[in-house]
């Protein structure tokens, strides 16, 4: 049996009809923007496995700080122990991140970063003397991961969870806010969403822990970028109504729509925020939830007094060596104009989607290139179509899009919008 037979048999892929599993290709090797395949073949990595890898693949900064942590401890518990990769990752984010998010909680996925949101929001509400408040409230069109509460939180009708209904938490669902990134905004409650966000909070305050949503990109819920503005608001109905506001950085973290944190387009600072992805530079699992000393403080004052969670594989000192180089690397570069670049091109680049029968929309912000279509993309053609395109795209729902690294050069990324017109076209 060969090895893609093997696969195709006995190994489960995400989002992959297990019996169907279609395209697959098999990768011996990533450097840089690059795949390649056991063919011999080379594909770009348009989608920064899965939004992570801004630096490229292998980065020898990275590889070579894992390397050397891996000849002196490749893991050691958290509990109870403590290790200076830890230690100095957190001084970093702590430097780094807005002021007065400063209380780091280590998670080993993202997913996992916000179950442990969640957690915290429930914990504090039971500390400020309100256990009846463990329900959410959140946006339509968004994704918060696949673990079981984190599911809770995404789009019940049009997100990947749907099949769950019934058996997940019921939460608090309004309209995603309808003033797109880029319009003008309006002052106007009833038309800026921020009166259906008051109803909501106004009728439900008293059952509410806190508001869940990603800062103005909402990714794998739809690709739908909204107006800064929105996040204002939300935020000082938040304070009004006693609720906290988590965002979920996890997908736009470090410079990914142009800002080093989506949020910084608003200038709005959470009382809750959970990154990863981007955060090790895309070549270890690794993630985190970071509160503010209030939130911290509430738990850890209250009858329990303690978080209750703990990761095997929190604070896993090859993750955070990782991530410190990461981090390095963002600092030395200018990051900020490698992100315009790409959002230049792929706006000129795109362009031509506009003219194309059956889209919808086509929009750029920062590294994020998305063909919005007016039906479903089948992401088998996208698998098809890499070897003769060179590009590794997979688009979900209607939506045809990238998110390459921040390293591509121009002639890179045009194959890159090439191969998105194509699919787009084809897609009939």
């Amino acid at each position: 049996m060969t090895a893609l037979a093997f696969d195709a048999r006995h190994l489960w892929h995400p989002y992959t009809n297990v019996l169907d599993p279609g395209p697959m290709h098999l990768v011996t090797e990533a450097e840089g923007v690059w795949l390649t395949r056991a063919d011999g073949g080379r594909m770009i990595d348009a989608m920064s496995s899965w939004w992570c890898t801004v630096h490229g693949h292998r980065h020898p900064a990275i590889t070579a700080a894992m390397h050397r942590q891996l000849d002196r401890m490749p893991h050691v518990m958290f509990g109870g122990l403590t290790h200076m990769p830890a230690i100095d990752l957190g001084q970093r984010l702590v430097a780094l991140l807005p002021e007065g998010l400063d209380r780091l909680f280590y998670c080993d996925s993202g997913s996992v970063a916000v179950e442990v949101a969640l957690k915290m929001a429930v914990q504090y509400q039971r500390a400020m003397g309100h256990p009846e408040r463990a329900e959410f409230a959140t946006i339509r069109g968004g994704y918060h991961g696949d673990t079981w509460k984190a599911m809770s939180v995404c789009d019940p009708q049009t997100g990947m969870h749907s099949l769950f209904q019934g058996a997940l938490s019921i939460q608090h669902f309004l309209p995603r806010p309808p003033i797109a990134f880029g319009q003008d905004w309006s002052a106007d409650p009833a038309q800026n969403g921020l009166g259906a966000l008051e109803v909501l909070l106004s009728r439900n305050a008293h059952r509410l822990a806190a508001l869940i949503v990603e800062p103005v990109v909402q990714g794998a819920g739809g690709m739908y970028f909204y107006h800064p503005a929105w996040l204002q608001g939300a935020q000082a109905l938040c304070r009004d109504y006693g609720i906290l506001l988590i965002l979920d950085e996890i997908a736009t973290g470090f410079g990914r729509t142009g800002r080093l944190f989506a949020a910084d387009h608003a200038a709005v600072t959470p009382d809750i925020l959970c990154i990863g992805k981007a955060l090790t530079g895309g070549h270890i699992s690794m993630a985190a939830t970071v509160a503010t000393e209030a939130v911290a403080r509430g738990i850890g004052e209250s009858a329990a007094n303690v978080l209750m969670h703990g990761p095997t594989y929190m604070a896993n000192p090859l993750a955070c060596v990782a991530a410190i180089a990461s981090l390095e690397l963002l600092h030395e570069r200018d990051w900020a104009a490698e992100v315009a670049a790409i959002s230049r091109q792929l706006a000129q680049d795109l362009a031509p989607a506009r003219d194309l029968p059956h889209v919808v929309d086509m929009r750029v912000l920062g590294a994020i290139g998305v063909i919005e279509m007016d039906r479903p993309v089948d992401p088998d053609l996208a698998h098809r179509r890499a070897c003769e395109t060179g590009v590794w795209l997979r688009p979900f729902g209607r939506n045809i899009y990238c998110m390459p690294p921040f390293v591509i050069t121009p002639a890179e990324l045009r194959k890159v919008s090439t191969a998105m017109l194509e699919l787009a076209e084809g897609a009939r």
